[in-house]
This record gives C-alpha cells, structure tokens and sequence, in this order.
C-alpha cells in the first residue's frame, strides 16, 4: 500500500467501520496491497471486511463490482455473499483526515482452504476445477445487466496501469514503447457475447479456496470488460511464476502443457471455448507482465525492494522488452 494511504487508514477509522458493520472490536489482518483486507467476527462466525481507499476505486466502481458479485452469487456460482451495514448500504463510505475517503464492504468468508502452488493438492483434479468455475463464471456473465442505477464497469482499456509511462523507470522507455504495441494489438480483437463480457480477471490460487472438489472465488476488486481468454490467462502465468523459477524454463513448458490440458477439459465441461482463446492466449501473458511490472513499481518503494522482489522485477523486465510470453501455448 501507497504510504500516504497507510498514514490515513488509522485505528479509529477500522473501529468506526466495524461499527457500522456489527462487527466485534477483535479482528485479523489479512492483506494490504491494494486494499485493507480483514477477517472480522459476529456472534463467533468469521466474516471478511474490505476497506478501499478512493485512489484506488470509487463508490460508484465498487457498487457496480458488488452489483456484479450478486448477480453470479444468484446463478449458482460459489463466490462471496455480500452483507449491508446497519444503515442498509453495501458500500458505506468514511472520509479521512485529509478529505478523501474510504469505503468498506462486508462478505462471507469463502469455503474451503487456501493451496499453494507447491502443495500437494495443486494437482489435475484441482486444475479441472479451476477451469470448470472459470467457464461457469464466463457463462453466467453473458446474461448479465447492470442494475437500475449502477454505473457500467469500466473496460480493460480504462486501467490506469496501462498508463505505463506513469509507473515504468525513464531508462524503461522501450519497456513503455513495447507496451503500446501490445495494447494495440489486443484493441483490435473481436468482441461479441461469447468472446467478451465482465469477468474477475484475476482467478489465481491466491484469490481462491478449495474444498477439495469445488473452488470458490474472492477479491473481484479487478474485474472489468475484457476477452474470457485473459481469464485463462491468469491462472496458467500465476501457477508457473509462483511455482516454478525462470531458470528452468524447460520444466515451466512441461507444466504448462499438463495444466493447459487439465484446465481446458473443466472449462469444457461447462462452457463453450471462447473462439480464437489459444491464439489470443501470448497476448494476455504479456499482458500480465506488463500490469505487474507497473503495479509493482506504483505499490512498492524502491528502499522496500527486497531481493527476491527485485529479482521477480527483473524478469518481468526482461520479457517485456524481448516481447516473449512467460510460456509457449501448444
């Protein structure tokens, strides 16, 4: 988190907003890279509460997220049930010492156990999954309307990380350069109902748990109008850049082919495959190198840089200037 926003989310704030909530005092922090993320209690069931900063999201981008949220919940999909303060609001908005304002939102905590990338449970049958929940989530959306007085989630192209140029160091300038080649590329691929729509955007291990048999999907902070294909995207890049190091590229490949394998036979169990998705796939690998090159160098002081951070920097660097995926798609 950015430090003059860790300067405005103070003690009282958090009370005020576990208030509001009916929430008890106790809590456990959970997160704070782009959003404050707590599990909090009621009666002695957990519950997750969310606090935003307005440099990070508006009112009006988190009611359109919820009013999404809800509309998967209704189809049948396992993700988080959203809770209304005591004054009957999704989202309650506080201002901060400096006039901004912070917004919190209350869920119910996800079934099942997180996995990490080297358990073993990150195995076939969780891929299947894995990939079966993307297609039903893709499937669901399609019959998607915003609500009478939601505003329209913003498109993958309204991202202000895309403004690379704000975030990538001066000597990046062909890292900026290869970027814009790249966003032009993907704004010239077809959009219709069964290609593009709202989608999470960001269904990665660590944005889920597992019961093992279902997956159940939080934290739809990034979800936007993209290709379904950027969905299938991210849950190849996530797993081989966690598990498995740069060096080793040969085993990342080998990897990759298996969970391509496991993740596309779910997601065709549920949903048909988006036209051109293995075609368009290298695109969004890139992509992601890109968001997270610039999300890296906006979130995190450069005296905050360990090591291994600066080494994971360091790779997504050079990708981006070789315009290379972080695998090949067979």
């Amino acid at each position: 988190m950015e430090k003059v926003v860790e300067r405005l989310m103070t003690d009282q704030l958090l009370s005020k907003f576990l208030n509001l909530f009916g929430l008890e005092p106790e809590v456990k922090k959970l997160g704070d890279f782009e959003n404050y993320v707590f599990e909090t209690y009621k009666n002695g069931k957990a519950f997750i509460l969310r606090i935003t900063h307005s440099s990070h999201r508006s009112g009006e981008e988190i009611d359109s997220e919820i009013d999404w949220m809800r509309h998967l919940h209704k189809s049948g999909l396992s993700i988080p049930e959203v809770y209304s303060s005591i004054n009957g609001l999704f989202v309650e908005p506080l201002h901060a010492d400096d006039g901004s304002e912070f917004y919190g939102c209350l869920y119910s905590k996800a079934e099942g156990e997180p996995v990490n990338v080297r358990s073993e449970k990150f195995d076939s049958q969780l891929f299947k999954a894995w990939g079966e929940t993307t297609a039903l989530m893709h499937k669901a959306t399609k019959s998607y309307t915003p609500s009478e007085g939601i505003k329209v989630r913003s498109s993958w192209n309204q991202d202000e990380l895309l403004e690379v140029e704000k975030y990538f160091p001066a000597e990046d300038a062909q890292l900026v350069e290869n970027s814009y080649e790249l966003f032009d590329s993907l704004s010239k691929l077809p959009q219709n109902l069964d290609t593009y729509g709202l989608i999470h955007t960001d269904i990665h291990s660590g944005n889920f748990f597992y019961d093992g048999e279902k997956i159940h999907v939080f934290d739809f902070d990034d979800a936007c109008y993209f290709w379904f294909a950027s969905d299938i995207a991210i849950p190849l890049f996530y797993s081989i850049f966690y598990k498995i190091p740069p060096e080793k590229q040969e085993e990342r490949q080998e990897f990759a082919d298996k969970f391509m394998m496991d993740f596309m036979a779910g997601y065709e169990k549920a949903n048909r495959l988006p036209e051109g998705w293995k075609e368009q796939l290298p695109l969004f690998l890139m992509l992601r190198d890109v968001v997270l090159y610039a999300v890296l160098h906006k979130k995190i002081a450069p005296e905050d840089r360990g090591e291994r951070l600066l080494a994971m920097m360091a790779e997504l660097r050079e990708r981006i200037k070789n315009k290379k995926p972080i695998v090949n798609v067979n």
